[in-house]
């Protein structure tokens, strides 16, 4: 086996990034019937769990799936939460 050459290693890490990259996603929470909305967390998505981190509190956790962080952002019936996905290569 040979060594790669610098930009042989280059493009074979670049690629296993590029197929390993978790999903970004926001978790949205909207007040009322449209009436407001604000970004209550952020998260990743890897294949095995997902990773969220709220914006307007301290608060990291680690979920089964993007969905399961819904119910801790929907309050009552004045407050629905949305996900959100980001779509990088959509801009």
């Amino acid at each position: 086996m040979t060594t790669p050459t610098r930009d042989e290693f280059t493009a074979l890490i670049t690629g296993t990034v590029t197929d390993e990259a978790p999903r970004l996603f926001a978790v949205v929470e909207e007040f009322g019937e449209r009436a407001d909305a604000r970004i209550a967390a952020w998260g990743m998505a890897f294949a095995e769990h997902t990773e969220l981190v709220a914006t307007h509190q301290p608060l990291r956790m680690s979920l089964r799936s993007p969905e399961s962080a819904l119910n801790l952002f929907a309050h009552k019936d004045q407050v629905q939460a949305h996900l959100v996905w980001v779509a990088p290569d959509e801009s």
